[in-house]
């Protein structure tokens, strides 16, 4: 049933005093003004669908610099508001970008619901949701101080900035990955405003689960954002189709739960909207991680992408899908370590084991874990939130002895013109020495082309070529998951000794002779072999 905007809408004199504002939609000037009856009413544009007013408990949340919208807006658009099944709803058809946007209210409830479809790129080349805040109504970003620009210098591109006290600020540095970021904000005095993006939100991005981007940074507005498909260290495709159900929220400061019902878009007419009914669900028992790791199971094809995480005994059972055929991938933390397909059918459930095939050869000694993250390393625990010139970052570069040092000492990146290359020393016994050993190290990410080189005492490895290229700033901007490549280099006999051994990296690659020269970041390095009572693990 469609109601008309005047039967939702309260603008009479009731009884000779003004009329209460109920839940509805009104029009104002060039806007349409939605009151949610539950302390939020906000404005959309006409023209262009920006949201132009958000008070909530009233109090103005929007900033006055630009508008909160999709990127930076749409610029032109056709903008309907209409009441369906008690709902509003507010369609955003732009003009000259392949984009329809939704705004949805439903009664006593202070949220916008979103869902932005798309059938093509987006210029500028990426697509997010931008909310622009009154900073002095909402001055705590997400991750704290992480980019809180006061008083800071841009030095690498825009969007990175150096502090007076020696401190690295950058809104890449408040991203989470998304298989956890479900809910960020900021928050005021008495007040949080919420991005929630349940998992069925990221279903049409790309990325995967361990894709990291902006969620907020605090300059003159308060910027709070939410990435569909973005440019940042991308690794696929963009997705088209619908990007959500997702949420803004407005609460007094309590952090909303990620279970989001939107089952109410049904009736709603959204394009590209598949309810429940139309889905199906994989579930079985995933196996072969070994215990203190996380096992993430990953679904995705080019029109789709999910992920969860298996809990005990390895059970698992995975989100509602959209029908089709996925690549099935499992993940010790977030490094492979099996892969299959599985078919999606609609009101279906299949089951699906998985176990792990990843090799289990001898290992001699072994630095850090294969599990696709390098936060155990050197400063890995403050790479995701501060440049590596940062002064609270530690040397890098450096010395390990194998039986004596840490993963700690072991640097998590390594740059060709800056901080040195990393030394290994390490003990054989003679049947080691005299053994068939390989020498393996993973990558997470590389940046122009950066990849090991090493040297083993006197021999020096050969060269194994440049990674596939990813075209954007990693390390510095607090990313460290690309491609993720494994290197491997077969040690010719009479290399090693028994005794002491030294072994020397670096990087193949050059570039800038800054932090922006060829660089790759480390996973883990281990040298295969037998096992000998002298040689510390």
């Amino acid at each position: 049933m469609r109601l008309s905007l005047a039967s939702v809408a309260v603008t009479a004199w009731v009884l000779g005093r003004p009329a209460v504002a109920k839940f509805g939609v009104t029009t104002k000037g060039n806007s349409f003004s939605v009151d949610t009856d539950g302390g939020l009413v906000f404005d959309v544009s006409k023209s262009n669908g920006d949201i132009t007013s958000l008070l909530y408990n009233g109090v103005q949340y929007q900033g006055t610099s630009k508008m909160t919208a999709i990127n930076s807006g749409l610029g032109s658009a056709q903008v309907t508001a209409e009441t369906v099944n008690g709902f509003v709803k507010i369609t955003v058809a732009a003009k000259s970008q392949p984009l329809t946007q939704y705004f949805v209210v439903r009664p006593n409830d202070p949220t916008i619901y979103l869902g932005t479809y798309i059938t093509g790129e987006i210029s500028p080349g990426e697509l997010r949701w931008l909310a622009r805040l009154r900073r002095s109504a909402v001055p705590n970003g997400w991750h704290g101080t992480a980019a809180v620009l006061d008083g800071c210098t841009a030095f690498e591109g825009k969007d990175t900035f150096k502090c007076p006290n020696g401190e690295t600020r950058c809104k890449m540095y408040t991203s989470d990955r998304f298989i956890d970021d479900q809910v960020h904000g900021v928050t005021g005095k008495n007040v949080a405003i919420w991005m929630i993006m349940p998992g069925v939100a990221y279903e049409t991005s790309s990325g995967g689960p361990f894709m990291r981007d902006i969620n907020s940074q605090s300059g003159g507005d308060q910027e709070l954002y939410w990435y569909m498909n973005s440019g940042h260290v991308r690794t696929e495709p963009w997705r088209f189709g619908l990007m959500g159900p997702y949420a803004m929220r407005f609460t007094t400061g309590a952090k909303p739960s990620p279970d989001l019902d939107t089952s109410f878009f049904e009736s709603l007419s959204i394009k590209g909207y598949v309810p429940s009914s139309k889905r199906g669900a994989v579930s079985g028992t995933a196996t072969g991680v070994a215990q203190g790791f996380e096992t993430v199971l990953h679904w995705y094809n080019k029109d789709a992408q999910y992920w969860t995480s298996a809990g005990a005994g390895g059970q698992y059972t995975s989100p509602q899908m959209k029908p089709g055929t996925y690549t099935m991938k499992m993940y010790r933390n977030e490094f492979p370590v099996a892969q299959d397909s599985v078919v999606v059918t609609a009101g279906g459930k299949t089951t699906k084991n998985i176990a792990s095939t990843e090799p289990t050869p001898s290992v001699i000694w072994r630095i850090g874990n294969f599990d696709g993250q390098p936060f155990e390393l050197k400063n890995g625990d403050k790479i995701e939130r501060m440049h590596p010139s940062d002064v609270r970052m530690g040397s890098w570069g450096g010395s390990y002895t194998v039986g004596k040092s840490s993963p700690k000492d072991f640097p998590m990146a390594l740059f060709a013109k800056q901080s040195g290359v990393a030394t290994v020393t390490f003990n054989l016994a003679a049947n080691q020495a005299s053994a068939a050993t390989v020498l393996r190290i993973g990558t997470t990410l590389s940046f122009k082309g950066g990849r090991p080189s090493v040297k083993v005492n006197n021999w020096q490895g050969s060269d194994p070529g440049a990674p596939k290229l990813i075209d954007s700033r990693g390390v510095t901007r607090g990313a460290y998951r690309g491609y993720g490549e494994v290197y491997t280099w077969k040690i010719p006999a009479g290399t090693l000794r028994a005794g002491t051994n030294a072994l020397t990296i670096g990087v193949h690659g050059s570039g800038d002779a800054t932090w922006l020269s060829a660089n790759y970041i480390v996973d883990a390095v281990e040298l295969q072999g037998p096992s000998g009572a002298d040689s510390p693990k």
